[in-house]
């Protein structure tokens, strides 16, 4: 069983270090707001993983990985909010603070600073923001349930029953994510100053916006 888990995680491992609409939609919401921002946008993308993960044990998911028109629906509606975040981050002006429609209030600094009651609590609003960015995020990305159905019970160890054996590799898959995507976070909030100059700002956004639309367009355009 060891054998099998170790050889499943390495897997795992290689499939979350692949760049994908997450690292783009984490790398978007921590250098436009900060650390604390982009952790929570960590953890709403292990949220959508773990709904993702019941489903599939549930066997729900493999219900929508094999029907055509659940899958369409879903995908579409991926792909229209990443398409959405793109153009956010592309009519943003640079430099300035994030007006993204679902930011909340003011602009997060990431380091713990306040200049009273109203900036703190919109650094709560802005982190539950993204909190639910990276949860909706994935959520409505269909290829997780096709990865979960397809994938995870050719690596599930065969010890195990096969919805243990499934729940045990989304948990790997969720922690791998937090450990990947939180350190990304870390490194670039590190730089964070270099990256909120104006014209790196803008250059940014408008990178940060056109691989977003591009992974939108990609999901729209994908078959299961």
């Amino acid at each position: 069983m060891l054998t099998q888990l170790l050889a499943a995680t390495g897997v795992l491992a290689l499939l979350t270090l692949v760049p994908g609409p997450d690292m783009a939609v984490v790398t978007r919401r921590a250098v436009s707001r900060g650390r604390t921002d982009g952790l929570l946008t960590v953890a709403g993308i292990a949220g959508g993983l773990l709904l993702w993960g019941a489903l599939t044990v549930a066997g729900l998911a493999a219900l929508l990985a094999a029907s055509a028109e659940v899958y369409l629906v879903v995908k579409l509606a991926g792909a229209a909010y990443l398409c959405f975040l793109g153009i956010q981050s592309l009519r943003r002006p640079g430099g300035g603070p994030d007006a993204d429609a679902d930011s909340g209030a003011g602009a997060d600094s990431g380091s713990g600073s306040a200049s009273g009651g109203g900036a703190a609590g919109g650094r709560r609003g802005e982190a539950g923001s993204g909190w639910r960015t990276g949860l909706v995020s994935n959520t409505l990305n269909p290829k997780i349930a096709v990865f979960y159905t397809g994938l995870l019970p050719t690596l599930a160890p065969a010890d195990l029953s096969p919805a243990a054996g499934m729940a045990l590799l989304v948990l790997v898959h969720v922690l791998l994510t937090l450990a990947w995507l939180g350190t990304y976070v870390y490194v670039l909030t590190r730089a964070r100053r270099f990256f909120t100059r104006p014209r790196v700002r803008r250059a940014m956004d408008r990178v940060t916006g056109v691989v977003l639309i591009g992974f939108g367009v990609r999901v729209a355009s994908s078959t299961a």
